[in-house]
């Protein structure tokens, strides 16, 4: 009788971490994030004043960014643990540099640019950032 390891792979464990904390992250740009942080007042350098005077309706139209950039998020933190639920079926050159790119294009991102706006939070995006890529790593030697 053959018996398979149900174990999964370290890699895809922190895959699924991380495609958790997308959907996680989305829901929280959905239904949570105010228009305007402070920080986001502090990089620009202006009041919640200045900007609602000089930019009337900005704070609706960001909300309407927030929801898409949130859905954005949810969808590839769906597909990051679908992925990673099939990586055996699914374990392709393409499938390793696409899994790259989303990170890259997605953890990576928000990390780079809450470092970029000194962000109060900047230290929490990171860790995702961080675990894609001991992820890569494992994957990489698969």
């Amino acid at each position: 009788m053959h018996t398979e390891n149900s174990r999964r792979p370290a890699f895809a464990v922190i895959f699924l971490v991380c495609g958790v904390w997308l959907i996680g992250l989305g829901l929280y740009f959905v239904f949570l994030r105010p228009a305007l942080l402070p920080e986001d007042l502090r990089y620009m350098g202006a009041t919640l004043r200045e900007i609602q005077t000089a930019t009337p309706g900005i704070e609706r139209w960001l909300r309407h960014v927030f929801v898409v950039m949130g859905g954005f998020m949810i969808g590839a933190g769906a597909l990051t643990i679908h992925v990673m639920r099939n990586w055996s079926r699914a374990r392709t050159k393409w499938t390793l540099a696409m899994v790259e790119l989303g990170g890259v294009s997605t953890v990576g991102t928000m990390s780079v640019t809450n470092f970029q706006l000194d962000s109060g939070f900047k230290w929490i995006p990171l860790i995702p950032a961080l675990l894609w890529a001991v992820g890569l790593q494992y994957l990489r030697h698969e």
